[in-house]
């Protein structure tokens, strides 16, 4: 009897970009950040290559000395046995040139499947924004994910005619959908545009693996993001896994460091117990103070934050609550930061 041909969900025998299939990328939630997982990671951030997430932004540049600097290129140790190699974050390319004005400014943290990214994209054309994950099968979904969409936006340029994306009819879909909660139990995501043009064409977003409560300044220099979505984060209900929550006094600081004066960090989960920690450690530290309410209600990103992740629909569904906070970050009254 033949046997079966095996599916391969990144494959596909038609021509042209091919979403990816997230049944094919499922992983349990819950990963041990202490562990010393096998990551790759600049040794600062001037050494961090960009072009191979932004290729558009970002320019290739043979440089004969490559091959050493990646032999000094730290690696995370493996405990379990010999050495892993490290996870791939996007095509090979050589050492940057980078564009004086292309920086990474939003950030977010533990992206899952890359909700907010694909949303926030058409919002913020020419603001580069990165989604930072630990777990392999959700970056690799949502880089191919990625790349998909900027295929597709490749092969619309190419079509005369084609319509665009509203991004402020998109804006006020997401406004009202602020009263409408959800029906049913079918799955509803943005996969993003397929059939129509968006600003930026999904060549600002990009996904890597990243431990951040390790490896977040070897990224983001100082004062960096201007925004950071920290959005359904792993509560660590029992209380000596606390030390593993995202939001800390210690990750806090190190967020102060890679934010710059006037920056601000989006917090929202499903969880009171883990909404009144951050709330507490937030309050607590000197770097934040809290933004009203009505200032949120404004901000054209909080939206986004409430309804575009994959989490935030699921709890949507189930006709739970959410909890949102938003802080700035202020001046230190006892350094010379610029405003």
């Amino acid at each position: 009897m033949a046997e079966a041909k095996k599916e391969n969900p990144t494959t596909t025998e038609q021509e042209g970009p091919k979403l990816p299939q997230k049944r094919f990328f499922r992983q349990r939630a819950h990963v041990n950040i202490f562990n010393d997982v096998p990551l790759d990671y600049p040794i600062n951030p001037d050494e961090e290559d960009w072009s191979k997430l932004y290729p558009t932004y970002f320019r290739p540049h043979a440089d004969k000395h490559q091959a050493a600097s990646d032999a000094k290129r730290p690696h995370s140790p493996s405990v379990d046995g010999p050495t892993v190699a490290p996870a791939k974050r996007g095509p090979a390319a050589t050492a940057p040139v980078e564009d004086s004005l292309a920086k990474v400014e939003f950030a977010d943290i533990g992206c899952g499947y890359g909700g907010l990214l694909v949303a926030l994209a058409p919002l913020y054309p020419t603001t580069l924004m990165v989604g930072m994950e630990i777990r392999t099968k959700l970056v690799d979904y949502l880089q191919q994910r990625i790349e998909a969409l900027r295929g597709f936006q490749r092969n619309l340029l190419a079509q005369p005619g084609t319509e665009w994306v509203d991004v402020n009819v998109k804006l006020a879909q997401e406004v009202a959908a602020l009263s409408q909660p959800l029906a049913g139990t079918k799955e509803s995501h943005d996969t993003g545009e397929t059939e129509r043009l968006v600003p930026g064409h999904y060549e600002n977003i990009a996904a890597m693996r990243i431990n951040c409560q390790k490896y977040l300044p070897n990224f983001f220099k100082k004062g960096q993001l201007s925004k950071m979505f920290v959005l359904f984060a792993d509560p660590h209900f029992k209380r000596r896994k606390h030390k593993a929550r995202i939001i800390s006094q210690t990750m806090l600081a190190e967020y102060a460091y890679v934010m710059k004066t006037g920056g601000i960090i989006y917090m929202i989960t499903d969880v009171e117990d883990l909404y009144n920690w951050s709330l507490s450690h937030l309050d607590d530290f000197p770097l934040f103070e809290r933004i009203p309410n009505d200032e949120i209600l404004v901000d054209p990103v909080t939206p986004f934050v409430i309804n575009s992740t994959e989490e935030g629909k699921k709890v949507a569904r189930n006709n739970g609550k959410k909890y949102l906070a938003c802080y700035r970050r202020i001046e230190d009254p006892d350094s010379s930061e610029a405003v």
